[in-house]
């Protein structure tokens, strides 16, 4: 597996992880397979050498289950039967499922730190490798949200700090509170949803990780990318790939600091994805590919 910095150049603590991720949400959500295959599907991504796996407390289904994705992973990794030592696995905090279908935001500082606390024994860890704000919440001061990762971070509760569904003024203004330290943001970014081209070129000039989240398109639509984006299709037939794959590596192909988290449920669509990072895609294709990627 090809590798690629999660963090900017020089700092102490950026490290290399496989260039294409895991994003374990669908092992816990609603239609999530059961136990056997949810394992058997991060084992098939460790297996192929992946080492950075997205998760979230939020990623479950019933009120009553908190962090069944972060759980699930630690069941995983501890079976898995060979060193996982280099697996960092990314969570995140501040976005709520109180069980009826909703997603709610809480970002008030106390909240986010009791929350990372948590997340950190669930994953059975001393410091979590990656911990990032789930979403900004409006009803507190962003400002004092990110005062939390600093807090986390100086107290050795978190390794390294990222944001999620950010904008270009909050990237910068988290990277501020964070004294440089603001390691990666997460937005959605794909073919169907390319708005979030800013942050991410924006990232490429901090030296900031870009982790586009529903990179394929979301659960619902990943199987029809093709179908619905005929350059992807187009240029897939001409390598013999999947329109999966070339998505995957039309992203990588959009900047270094680029990590692809792809959803996945089955060892085969997580096998599919992975080889995307030996795929290379010509100049000419990926302008193609690009085409109306400004909103």
């Amino acid at each position: 597996m090809k590798q690629r910095s999660l963090g900017r150049p020089g700092a102490p603590t950026t490290r290399q992880v496989s260039a294409i991720g895991l994003g374990a949400m669908p092992l816990s959500i609603e239609g999530r397979p059961d136990t056997d295959r949810a394992i058997a599907t991060i084992h098939a991504a460790l297996e192929a050498g992946v080492t950075l796996i997205d998760t979230a407390d939020a990623y479950h289904r019933d009120a009553d289950e908190v962090g069944h994705n972060e759980s699930l992973i630690a069941r995983a990794l501890r079976e898995f039967g060979s060193p996982t030592d280099d697996v960092v696995v990314a969570t995140k905090g501040g976005h709520l499922r109180p069980g009826d279908g909703s997603w709610t935001k809480n970002g008030d500082p106390a909240y986010l730190k009791e929350a990372a606390k948590a997340s950190a024994r669930r994953l059975g860890v001393e410091a979590i490798g990656l911990y990032q704000f789930h979403r900004p919440d409006p009803d507190v001061p962003y400002a004092d949200s990110i005062g939390a990762l600093v807090e986390l971070l100086d107290e050795g509760v978190i390794v390294r700090a990222g944001i999620s569904n950010a904008d270009v003024a909050q990237i910068d203004e988290a990277d501020r509170l964070l004294g440089g330290r603001l390691t990666s943001v997460q937005n959605q970014f794909s073919p169907a949803f390319r708005s979030s081209l800013g942050e991410l070129e924006h990232c490429a000039s901090l030296g900031v990780s870009f982790l586009p989240w529903s990179p394929l398109g979301g659960i619902s639509n990943a199987a029809d990318l093709g179908s619905n984006h005929a350059a992807f299709a187009e240029v897939a037939a001409a390598h013999g790939v999947s329109p999966q794959q070339v998505t995957l590596a039309w992203e990588l192909a959009l900047a270094d600091v680029v990590l692809p988290i792809p959803g996945s449920s089955r060892p085969a669509s997580i096998q599919d994805s992975l080889a995307a990072a030996e795929l290379e895609l010509t100049a000419d294709e990926i302008a193609r590919l690009s085409e109306g990627a400004r909103p």
